[in-house]
C-alpha cells in the first residue's frame, strides 16, 4: 500500500471518528462519508489495541482461555488470521468481536505482541451471530457439548426458535432438540466443570442425562466432583506425572462413575418362550414389479429394497418418512 493511499485512509477513519462524537456539526448525517469509511473497513486489515474489542457474542466454547499454544505461535510468526470485528453501534471507537475469541485472547495474554490484527464488518447483532455460527460449522473442533450449549443458547437469547436454529446450524429440528433436552439436564455449571470432552459423543452425554435423571443426582456437587477431577489432571499433566488424557474428558469419566452406582439395576429379563415363531415374509412391489422383501422378525421388521439408489434416498430421509408414516398410524382411528 502507498504511503498516500495510507495517509488517506487514516484521515477518513479520523474524520469519520470526529463525525460520530456528539455535536459534530454535519458529520453525523453524512452518509457518504461513511459510506466510504465503510468501504475503507472492507478492504483494510486493522491493527487494533485488544482493549478496544468487547465480547458479548453468544458463548460457543466451554474453555476459550486454552490459548497458551496460539499465543507461543503467534509470538513467534506473527497473526496469519485476522479477527472479524465490526464498530459498536453506541461506543465511538470501540469494537464487537464477530468471531475470533481465541486469537483475541491470545494477543491479550501476550507481553510481545500488543496489537491484534483485525477485519471490520458492516453488519447487526443478528449478521453477527449468523457469522460466528458459519464460522463454527467450518470448525471442525467444537465438542458435542459445546454445540448443544450454543443451540440451547441461541435459542434462549431469542435469536430464533429450534427450527430456525436448526436451519442456520445447517441440521435437522430434532436434533437440535435433542441436543437442547441434554443440555438442560445436564445443566451449563456442570457442563463447564467438565469441559468440551472431545472424543465423547452424544450417547454418551445422553446417558449422563438419562443417569442424572435417574437417580435425581445434586448436579452441583458433580460440577465439584468434576471441577476438581479437571484441576487435578491438569496440574500432572504439567508436572508430567500423568498420561497425556485430555483433562475434561477424565471429569467426564468421574462424572460418570460417580452416577452409575446411583442406577437402580436393571429389571431381569423376561424368561423367554418355549418357541418362537417363525420368520414371515411379505414381498413388495413397484408397478407390478419386485421391489423389495418385508421380513417380520421376533425383533421387529427387517426391509430389503432391490434398487440400491431408492435405499440410498431412504435412509437419507428415513427420520421424516418414520415421522409421516407414524403420524398415518396414529390417526388411522381419527378418521
Amino acid at each position: 500500500m502507498s504511503e498516500n493511499r495510507k495517509k488517506r485512509m487514516s484521515m477518513l477513519d479520523g474524520l469519520a471518528a470526529v463525525g460520530s462524537q456528539p455535536g459534530a456539526p454535519m458529520m453525523s448525517s453524512n452518509r457518504a462519508l461513511r459510506s466510504a469509511r465503510d468501504a475503507v473497513d472492507s478492504h483494510r486489515v486493522w491493527e487494533l489495541d485488544p482493549a478496544q474489542v468487547d465480547d458479548t457474542r453468544t458463548r460457543d466454547r466451554l474453555d476459550p482461555s486454552d490459548v497458551i499454544d496460539l499465543r507461543k505461535a503467534i509470538e513467534a510468526n506473527g497473526q496469519a488470521v485476522p479477527i472479524l470485528v465490526r464498530r459498536h453501534p453506541e461506543k465511538d471507537g470501540r469494537y464487537l468481536l464477530v468471531y475470533g475469541r481465541r486469537r483475541l485472547e491470545a494477543v491479550r495474554t501476550s507481553e510481545k505482541v500488543g496489537k491484534v490484527r483485525a477485519l471490520i464488518a458492516q453488519m447487526d447483532e443478528r449478521g453477527a451471530v449468523t457469522a460466528q455460527i458459519s464460522e463454527n460449522m467450518a470448525r471442525r473442533d467444537l465438542s458435542f457439548i459445546e454445540k448443544a450449549l450454543f443451540a440451547q443458547e441461541l435459542v434462549e437469547s431469542g435469536f430464533g426458535n429450534q427450527r430456525q436454529v436448526a436451519e442456520v446450524l445447517t441440521t435437522a429440528k430434532s436434533a437440535v432438540s435433542m441436543s437442547i433436552s441434554v443440555a438442560e439436564t445436564i445443566g451449563r455449571d456442570l457442563a463447564t466443570a467438565i469441559g468440551p470432552a472431545h472424543g465423547i459423543g452424544r450417547p454418551r452425554w445422553e446417558a449422563m442425562a438419562r443417569a442424572i435423571e435417574t437417580s435425581a443426582a445434586d448436579r452441583a456437587e458433580l460440577a465439584e466432583l468434576a471441577d476438581d477431577v479437571h484441576t487435578a489432571a491438569q496440574v500432572a499433566i504439567t508436572r508430567g506425572t500423568h498420561a497425556n488424557e485430555d483433562p475434561s474428558v477424565a471429569a467426564f469419566e468421574a462424572v460418570m462413575e460417580r452416577l452409575t452406582p446411583s442406577i437402580p439395576p436393571a429389571a431381569p429379563p423376561a424368561p423367554r418362550r418355549a418357541s418362537t415363531p417363525a420368520p414371515t415374509r411379505r414381498p413388495l412391489q413397484i408397478d407390478g414389479r419386485k421391489g423389495g422383501t418385508l421380513r417380520r422378525t421376533a425383533k421387529g421388521l427387517d426391509l430389503q429394497l432391490e434398487d440400491q439408489g431408492f435405499a440410498d434416498w431412504l435412509e437419507s430421509e428415513a427420520q421424516q418418512v418414520f415421522e409421516e408414516l407414524h403420524a398415518r398410524w396414529t390417526a388411522r382411528d381419527k378418521s
